[in-house]
């Protein structure tokens, strides 16, 4: 259903520092830049290696706010490995714990999910759901 969603940053190179880093244990990866540091209207996109964007990130100093409660950005991860390694990167590289990596069997029995604050403040999670 979704092509692809944005999200508002207020520093372009510590988001775009951050998610390199935090969408790489899922395989992820920075599919395209349009970088001009001074300029506005900047952007960076991630997707899989030879693919399109599906998670965007806009270059907006000003007036930039993360969506409201209840809105967060579940990403597929390949492994429970993959999310473990997410959250660490995450917080190495800025993020915000916001719920450790493990299982959630109340999403069900084989949901393992870690659950982090980017810099700008979305809220993002990295999550296998499949029996291992």
């Amino acid at each position: 259903m979704l092509h692809h969603i944005s999200f508002g940053v207020s520093n372009i190179e510590r988001a775009a520092t951050f998610y390199d880093a935090a969408l790489a244990p899922l395989g992820y990866i920075r599919v395209w830049e349009d970088l001009r540091p001074g300029e506005m209207d900047q952007a960076v996109g991630y997707g899989i290696a030879g693919g399109g964007d599906k998670l965007a990130l806009k270059f907006c100093p000003e007036g930039q706010r993360p969506p409201g409660p209840g809105f967060h950005l579940a990403l597929a991860a390949p492994s429970k490995q993959g999310v473990v390694d997410f959250y660490e990167a995450a917080i190495e590289h800025g993020g915000t714990g916001n719920g450790f990596p493990g299982l959630r069997p109340h999403y069900g029995p084989h949901y393992f999910a870690a659950f982090v604050i980017d810099p700008d403040g979305h809220h993002i999670e990295a999550v296998f759901n499949s029996p291992d």
